[in-house]
Parts: C-alpha cells; sequence; structure tokens
C-alpha cells in the first residue's frame, strides 16, 4: 500500500511540474523545464549523498575509531540482507540520525553524538534498524527524486511572471499567476506526504530487522523530546533537510499537511500494533542474540563505540561505551 501511494504522489508531483510548466511557456517551456529537471536528478543522483555528509560535517567510522557502533551497524545490515553501509557520525548535541546514497551498494548512515548520548543499546540498534530499512527500500533515492522534483517546481515558479511578463493575454497571465502561487504550496504538500508514507514504512521495517519494535518506539519518543528542546543548525539553515531524520529537525507537530513526519504518538502507537503482531516485541533481542553486538554484562573495559574524537569537552558517556549500564 505504501508504495502504490508514493507512486501515485511521485505521479502527481511530476504531473503539476509538467502543468506548471505548460502554463508558463507552451510545449517549448514544458521541454525546457523538463530537461533542466533530468539534469538536477542526475547530478542529486551522483552526489546527494556527499552534499548531505558534508553539509552536516560528518566524519566517516570504521571497525577501529568506533568498533561497538560500528559492529552494530554490521550486525543490523547482515539481517537486513544489505551490504554494509559506510557509518558516520556528527558531532552534535542534537538527537537524531540518517540514511543517504543512491542505492544499497552506496548507502551510508549517519548517527549524532546528541543521540547516541540519550539512547540505549537496543534503542540505538532500532535506530539504524530504522535507517536501514529506508536504505532496504530505496528510500533515498527516491526522497532525492521528490526534493529535487519539488525544487525544479519552485523554481520554475520563481521565474514564471518573467516568463510570461511581456505577454497582452489577461487570460493567460491570470492562469499564470494562480500557477506560480498555488503549484509550489502543492509540491511541498505532495512532497511531505511521500516522505510520512516512507517513515511509517521504516519503521515497521526497522521493527522487523532490529526485532523490538518497543525499543525503536522508546527511542522515537526520547528523540522527540531531544530534537525539539536542542536547535539543528542544519536544519534552520536548510529546511529542506529535515526530511532527512529519524525525527523532524525543525518541530512541528502532528500529521499535519506541511509535516515532514508522521505524528511521534501515531508512530509509537503502530510500533506498538507491531509488536503485538511480533508476539511481545522483543523477539531476537540483540543485545543478547547477536553476535555482531555483544552483551554489557562483560565486566571487561572495551574502548568506547565513538572511538578517539577531537578534542571536546567532556560529555555523558555513550550508550555504546560498556562500562555504563542502563
Amino acid at each position: 500500500m505504501n508504495g502504490f501511494k508514493t507512486t501515485m504522489l511521485l505521479a502527481a508531483l511530476t504531473a503539476l511540474f509538467m502543468a506548471l510548466g505548460f502554463t508558463i511557456g507552451g510545449r517549448g517551456g514544458m521541454m525546457l523545464a523538463l530537461m533542466v529537471a533530468v539534469g538536477m536528478n542526475l547530478f542529486t543522483y551522483w552526489n546527494a549523498d556527499k552534499i548531505v555528509l558534508k553539509m552536516h560535517g560528518a566524519r566517516q567510522v570504521d571497525a577501529a575509531s568506533a568498533p561497538e557502533f560500528y559492529a552494530l551497524v554490521a550486525g543490523l545490515a547482515q539481517r537486513a540482507q544489505l551490504p554494509m553501509p559506510k557509518v558516520y557520525i556528527i558531532d552534535s548535541p542534537h538527537p537524531n540520525a540518517f540514511a543517504t546514497g543512491r542505492n544499497p551498494e552506496n548507502a551510508a548512515v549517519a548517527a549524532t553524538t546528541g543521540l547516541l548520548d540519550i539512547l540505549n543499546r537496543e534503542e540505538i540498534a532500532g535506530v539504524m534498524a530504522h535507517e536501514l530499512a529506508h536504505v532496504r527500500n530505496r528510500d533515498t533515492l527516491i526522497m532525492t527524486m521528490v526534493a529535487t522534483i519539488a525544487g525544479a517546481i519552485s523554481m520554475l515558479a520563481n521565474f514564471g511572471l518573467f516568463f510570461r511578463g511581456g505577454g497582452d493575454n489577461r487570460g493567460a497571465m491570470l492562469a499564470t499567476i494562480l500557477a506560480v502561487i498555488v503549484a509550489p504550496f502543492a509540491a511541498m504538500i505532495v512532497q511531505m506526504a511521500i516522505s510520512r508514507t516512507r517513515e511509517y514504512g521504516a519503521d515497521r521495517g526497522g521493527a522487523e530487522i532490529s526485532g523490538n519494535p518497543r525499543a525503536l518506539a522508546s527511542a522515537l519518543a526520547k528523540l522527540a523530546r531531544g530534537a525539539a528542546a536542542i536547535p539543528n543548525p542544519v536544519a534552520e539553515r536548510n529546511p529542506a533537510a529535515s526530511q532527512l531524520y529519524i525525527v523532524p529537525g525543525l518541530s512541528r507537530g502532528g500529521d499535519s499537511l506541511f509535516s515532514t513526519h508522521p505524528d511521534t504518538g501515531n508512530r509509537i502507537a503502530a510500533l506498538e500494533a507491531i509488536a503485538q503482531e511480533m508476539g511481545g516485541g522483543a523477539l531476537g533481542d540483540m543485545s543478547v542474540s547477536d553476535p555482531a553486538i555483544s552483551s554489557r554484562s562483560s565486566r571487561t573495559p572495551r574502548p568506547s563505540a565513538l572511538g578517539s574524537r577531537p578534542s571536546t569537552p567532556p560529555r555523558r558517556p555513550s550508550a555504546l561505551d560498556l562500562n555504563r549500564r542502563n
């Protein structure tokens, strides 16, 4: 159902784009706009992940620099039957995470230090499983396409009056003005609807990958509170980035037309229903059964999952530090 809904919304967004191009410049304008959109899509297809990661100042980690966190992601990727993605950590107190990349073979997942500070091991596993579900569902590519088309619509609308400015046909001018005003809002509504649809799908996929929907639900509740309380400078500078995250980078409650994410309470309720379907919600608890994520019952201290970091003010231990108990 989510796939069908997304397809229909993508078709609506494409039709809106073509209609706006035709309204402004006739068939020639429509074709020119289409060529520009294709060029933008090709550029973002190959470069969106690099742009997003650089925008967040993300640093890549591996089994040597962040052994616990890297092993956690590796175990989840194996469960999801996905290639191992690149793993990044973002030095930011704002608690959030996202996935990017044009396909599973070129995927990356990232989490902020703020997220690692406030979640326990099972919750972190739930979050990263959610992000891997986005990768498996190819949501990163879909949302890149959606953002590109929506951006092209806004760009075309901004130039609409310029293209038609010299005309004498009052009816055509009124149609252009109406299109210029309505199209960007309609595109934004469709874009947000697609984003909300994909989030519900990733919640279910993440619950299936981790085997613990209630841990993901608990993580969402903590992250929603933390994200609302701690500013996200990246999302404030570029609001379009908000749709990347597991919870909104900018606070906007409810399942409104302009929300990038479903209401957190609704997502938690859906995960509770999934937990009931799965027979309790903690099937295959990764802290116990997954060899890639060793139990914290070990008394032998090991390096933090965050590994070595640049000199920064002291912070609370991460949930992935084995000497911390929850």
